[in-house]
């Protein structure tokens, strides 16, 4: 859902790194004196992220916010590139996202986005876009990781999470990527906040095999749904639709183990991965 290919130019990457070359320029600092001021970040990452071709860590943002004494503007246009990075039928669901109650989420393959590890996720861009520049693969799990920080906030929202057995089956990079990615499931499990549920093969076919679907409930008890393929998604608005496909992930819920079996379903994978990885 990160994946935006629309042209760079004068895009809010391409706004950033104009702001921050002219605030270089009228302080008349190389890139390597600017490097030297802001922790030694490599002239060539800083000349990358002026020419608009990489976005910068949050790390070095709040640097150069500090150096150039910019009350965090720097850090607003980040926060405006990375969800500009985000595809345009995506990105409506992403932005509500913090501002929502609940966050419901069905798939039928893969770890859900909000629930997978930096490795995890960085395999799957790696894997699903051939020939994609490491620069450009981080950037994407950056902007994945991002997200994750609605979880931060003081009120988060209530995360129920149901996954098909096959996105546990399949790996996705190595044995032990795998093994993280499971322990990460199990420890975000944990939290009062998280509710994880794994819909068993056995269940054989259901309504929204193959597909995936997150549902949003609002503070005003509102409800937005986005259905997501390989390489498009569309956000259903019609209060009709939204209901239909509310009843479909009910479905997928009363299929699914309860939670301490899927928990125990987990764990098993776990060990398989952790045995393979050892050996």
């Amino acid at each position: 859902m990160e994946l935006n290919n629309e042209s760079d130019q004068l895009t809010p990457r391409v706004r950033l790194g104009r702001r921050l070359r002219r605030m270089r320029e009228r302080k008349e600092l190389s890139l390597r004196q600017l490097s030297e001021q802001v922790g030694g970040y490599s002239h060539s990452y800083l000349s990358r992220v002026e020419l608009g071709e990489q976005l910068p860590s949050e790390a070095l943002v709040n640097s150069l916010d500090s150096f150039f004494d910019t009350d965090g503007v720097l850090g607003d246009l980040l926060e405006i590139a990375r969800e500009n990075s985000i595809p345009g039928y995506g990105r409506a669901i992403v932005s509500k996202e913090r501002e929502a109650q609940r966050i419901q989420v069905f798939t039928s393959s893969l770890i859900p986005g909000l629930l997978q590890t930096e490795e995890y996720a960085r395999e799957l861009f790696r894997r699903s876009l051939p020939g994609e520049s490491e620069e450009r693969l981080n950037e994407r799990v950056a902007v994945r990781m991002h997200r994750k920080c609605i979880f931060d906030h003081k009120d988060p929202p209530y995360y129920w999470a149901i996954m098909d057995e096959a996105s546990l089956k399949r790996p996705i990079g190595n044995a032990g990527q795998m093994r993280d990615q499971l322990d990460h499931l199990l420890r975000t499990a944990e939290q009062p906040h998280f509710t994880i549920q794994v819909l068993p093969f056995t269940e054989g076919a259901y309504p929204m095999l193959g597909g995936c679907l997150t549902l949003l409930t609002m503070r005003d008890g509102g409800t937005m749904a986005f259905v997501e393929s390989f390489k498009s998604g569309e956000t259903v608005g019609s209060p009709k639709e939204v209901i239909e496909l509310s009843q479909r992930f009910d479905v997928a819920r009363s299929l699914a183990l309860p939670e301490d079996k899927s928990l125990h379903l987990i764990r098993g994978y776990l060990k398989e991965y952790a045995d393979e990885y050892d050996s």
